[in-house]
């Protein structure tokens, strides 16, 4: 009981209510006290207060928040208020003091810098309030999992996507398949759906290996707690694998194990090897009939349940999860949005034949490196207190086979640890396209569960005249929405009860409407469900389903059948999927748009980074396929700025918080900073070679703002590195790839995405190898030339010449112009030292000399050359007298 609620009996003005309002308040603050301090110790009151509330273990938390020290994040947010300042004054004196003899420099300048400060602005204030959070997987247990008990965990299922098996072998795809198999939840629970979008032959035979060989490894990483259980990722570990091992026959049991894998990965690669030379009448299946997918633009849905409807069976007789091969119908004339459109069909396949109300989206090459994953997000989602408001949880993307040195930022230390943990604290982190637990209900376009507000409290100690006028207008407005409405219906489309029962009729849906009126509505209904939903009754009857399951009345052929029709290419024609359901259409980078949506819906997304990484993948590890993946990320937001669903002018009125939106207009608008990053960049040649410079001569009031400017933006990245945990190396690299990002990949995707949204011309850049090696991380020295190299390239020769010329004109010149030299060179070493991994992947391994060695030779040979040149040994000196002008003229 709540004495809150008793406000009219008690009254305000009783003294007994005030010392019972204090007990109460108090024990309900040790409460809270105890749920922070994770005790997780039940409170019970005594006799004279057994209405209060008890600590009950059912609204116990499964996680917490915890918030970064203040003693760290407050100077940071000082520091960032100051620099705010620092810039007023700072573009005052820029304004005010123009260079007159180089005006066109000075107004680039000043352009390119006001341009900088804003995207500061829209990237620092989303990391305003970050927090990072914790999970209790022994509550979760406890409350869902007991031992000896049939487990309470939700369903999951977990979705694999890959289109062709030459470029995502089916190697790389077997081991995420295997680490999803052995996954530490409850087998009943869990489903796997494998999407085949290039309907390969190969692929199919590959998850059929697949399952055979699961029914050996599952075992064996369950009864030893292996991990990870990916086999290709466990065996290549350099640890020692006895540790805390303490079973006797455990040795044997791994070295038999890494022999059945070992020729488990000689027949994927007899599979692969077949599949290079396609057979001039096709594939054909072991009955001999065709392969369906001969044609990969054109070929029907194809569905292979590979461990049963229920499952398949282990060589210890223990159930294996579902394992679902998936290829959707492709037919010439449709359009069938790639990615987003392949991971929609998997939504409607799944929703037929399992229905869990939780989704996990992997890329083929990332496997579950943490067992346990699962269930640190399940603290969150079937959370008490906060998960029915949660769309999805979003964990950071970890990378094997990286070099030590991470020359290309491929880790995006950054992002994951500084940017993700800032929007944690406001409205949740943005889905990134993989390593994602969704809500299914979320994903279907219905708004979060609105936060019931506390019941509305009266006094009784005011007169009853100002009781009267106070409530006068509240029973107005009770008597006009108490008044019927005829042609009231449900809402279904956007809003959803939070305690809605299972439906398996339409026609049972509609509130208040006897006999025939009911059979009509539910008529309207289900036209309206199949408008946004689809024509398949059963899969609009599972989108009712908050808690998941399947029809009870439908047989397994029968939801096969449906199956196949929902991955028909025909199936989204007039629906509202990659609209406002699903992955949403629009962009290569379609995963921006899906948590953007879900976002403005009001829905509230989580960041968990467990200790152990949950997820692992591989990334490009030379420059040219580095900037490629930039490449198409900064596409897909250009595409969507010009989109309908841009974060600049969508969703105002909605769900989304205005940081929230910060953070979502600068991942569409970065590309545009890519043309006055290349300006500036550009800036420090010209002033060398025309001896010009951008600022005039600064005064010592000029000269504090700029060192107050420079000394703010060093203690920024210092308190921002400190709060974060991010080694200083790794926020360098950041710092360097964005200049290389910036004047390379993103400048190609803005004119890319401007001729494909103006002109309609979708253009490519081709890749071609030129070389590499065999050693590890050769792939990491291989030269692939691409014309994304050609704008960097420019940059670093304009920049070499423009100091060289600087240095020759000083010397010429005199001691007297060595003074304003320094600022442009530092400022052109600036611009080198950002694009130094750049060069490095440029000049590449020449017989193992380090390219710094190479760029200084260079460099110092030019100068001392330019010195002798000078000095001039070898011409004879003149010792006679110097004659000079007299001034006189003689004629």
């Amino acid at each position: 009981m709540d004495p809150s609620k008793d406000l009219a009996a008690y009254g305000y003005g009783s003294v007994a209510w005030k010392e019972r309002m204090e007990s109460w308040k108090q024990k309900q603050e040790s409460l809270h006290q105890m749920r922070n301090d994770g005790s997780g110790k039940d409170w019970n009151g005594d006799n004279d207060d057994a209405d209060l509330p008890l600590m009950d273990e059912a609204r116990q938390p499964l996680s917490r928040k915890i918030p970064i020290s203040s003693s760290q994040i407050n100077p940071y947010r000082m520091v960032i208020i100051i620099r705010l300042v620092v810039l007023g004054f700072f573009f005052h004196y820029r304004v005010m003091h123009p260079v007159h003899d180089a005006f066109a420099l000075w107004l680039i300048s000043v352009i390119c810098e006001i341009w900088f400060a804003m995207s500061w602005i829209l990237d620092q204030f989303p990391k305003w309030f970050p927090i990072e959070r914790e999970t209790y997987l022994d509550r979760l247990s406890l409350r869902f999992d007991k031992e000896g008990q049939p487990s309470q965990l939700a369903p999951i299922d977990f979705f694999v996507s890959t289109v062709d098996p030459l470029k995502e072998p089916p190697l790389v795809t077997a081991n995420t398949v295997l680490s999803i198999l052995a996954v530490d939840y409850p087998v009943d629970k869990i489903s796997c759906y494998v999407s085949d979008d290039g309907a390969a032959m190969l692929t199919f035979e590959g998850l059929s290996e697949t399952s055979e060989f699961a029914k050996k490894w599952v075992p064996f990483c369950k009864n030893y707690c292996i991990e990870p259980r990916a086999p290709e990722w466990y065996f290549q570990q350099k640890i020692d694998y006895l540790k805390d091992k303490v079973v006797p026959n455990f040795v044997r049991e791994r070295r038999a194990m890494k022999r059945e894998y070992e020729e488990f990965k000689v027949r994927i690669n007899a599979l692969v090897a077949k599949a290079q030379k396609v057979p001039d009448e096709g594939w054909t299946m072991q009955d001999g009939t065709p392969w369906p997918g001969n044609n990969v633009r054109d070929h029907p849905g194809m569905i292979q349940v590979f461990l049963g409807q229920s499952g398949g069976h282990d060589v210890d007789g223990h159930e294996l999860p579902r394992l679902v091969y998936v290829s959707r119908e492709k037919r010439p004339g449709y359009n069938h949005h790639k990615k987003a459109g392949a991971m929609n069909a998997l939504v409607r396949v799944s929703a037929v034949l399992t229905n869990a109300p939780y989704m996990l989206n992997l890329d083929c090459d990332h496997y579950i490196n943490n067992s346990k994953a699962i269930k640190e997000a399940m603290c969150f989602m079937m959370d008490p207190l906060v998960g029915k408001k949660v769309c999805y949880v979003q964990f950071p993307q970890r990378f094997d086979g990286i070099d030590r040195h991470d020359r290309y930022a491929n880790r995006n230390v950054v992002f994951f640890d500084i940017n993700m943990k800032g929007l944690d604290g406001i409205q949740g982190p943005i889905y990134v396209g993989t390593g994602c637990v969704f809500r299914r209900q979320a994903l279907y376009g219905y708004d979060a569960p609105k936060t019931k507000k506390p019941p509305s409290r009266t006094c009784n100690c005011w007169p009853k005249w100002c009781f009267c006028c106070c409530c006068f207008g509240d029973r107005k407005t009770k008597k006009k929405t108490a008044e019927p409405k005829t042609e009231k219906k449900t809402r279904l489309f956007f809003k959803k009860a939070e305690n809605q029962s299972p439906a398996y009729a339409l026609s049972d849906i509609e509130e208040g409407a006897p006999g025939v009126e009911t059979e009509k509505a539910g008529i309207v209904n289900q036209q309206k469900l199949e408008k946004k939903f689809g024509q398949s009754s059963v899969f609009v009857a599972s989108t009712l389903l908050e808690n998941g399951g399947t029809l009870k009345i439908a047989s397994p052929a029968s939801l096969l059948k449906e199956a196949i029709h929902v991955i028909s290419c025909g199936y989204e024609d007039k629906t509202d999927w990659g609209k406002e359901i699903g992955w949403i259409y629009g962009s290569v980078t379609e995963d921006i748009l899906t948590g953007f949506k879900m976002h403005c819906h009001g829905w509230r997304s989580i960041y968990c980074i467990p200790k152990r990484p949950a997820f692992k993948g591989s990334a490009p590890l030379n420059l040219s396929d580095r900037l490629h993946q930039v490449l198409r990320w900064a596409l897909g937001s250009v595409e969507i700025f010009f989109s309908n669903h841009c974060p600049l002018w969508y969703g105002y009125g909605g769900g989304l918080k205005c940081l929230e939106r910060f953070s979502y207009i600068n991942s569409i608008v970065y590309p545009f900073t890519s043309i006055p990053l290349l300006a500036y960049c550009t800036l420090p040649a010209i002033c060398l070679l025309t001896g010009k410079f951008i600022t005039p001569e600064l005064t010592n009031v000029a000269s504090l703002w700029f060192m107050s400017l420079f000394i703010c933006i060093f203690t920024t990245g210092i308190l921002e590195m400190r709060w974060s945990g991010v080694a200083i190396d790794d926020w360098w690299r950041n710092e360097q790839f964005w200049v290389i990002g910036g004047v390379s990949a993103h400048l190609f995707a803005l004119f890319q995405g401007l001729l494909k949204v103006i002109a309609g011309v979708d253009t490519s850049f081709t890749v071609t190898s030129k070389g590499g090696d065999d050693e590890e991380f050769s792939e990491l020295y291989t030269f692939k030339w691409t014309t994304l190299l050609i704008a960097p390239t420019t940059l670093l020769l304009l920049n070499f010449i423009g100091v060289v010329a600087g240095i020759s004109n000083a010397i010429n010149n005199g001691y007297e112009s060595w003074g304003p030299l320094f600022g442009k060179l530092f400022f052109a070493f600036w611009v080198i030292v950002h694009l130094y991994p750049f060069l490095k992947g440029l000049v590449g391994r020449q017989n193992r000399t380090p390219t710094i060695v190479i760029v200084w030779s260079i460099l110092l040979a030019s100068i001392f050359s330019l010195l002798w040149v000078r000095v001039d040994p070898f011409l004879a000196k003149n010792d006679g007298p110097v004659l000079e002008e007299c001034g006189l003229d003689c004629n």
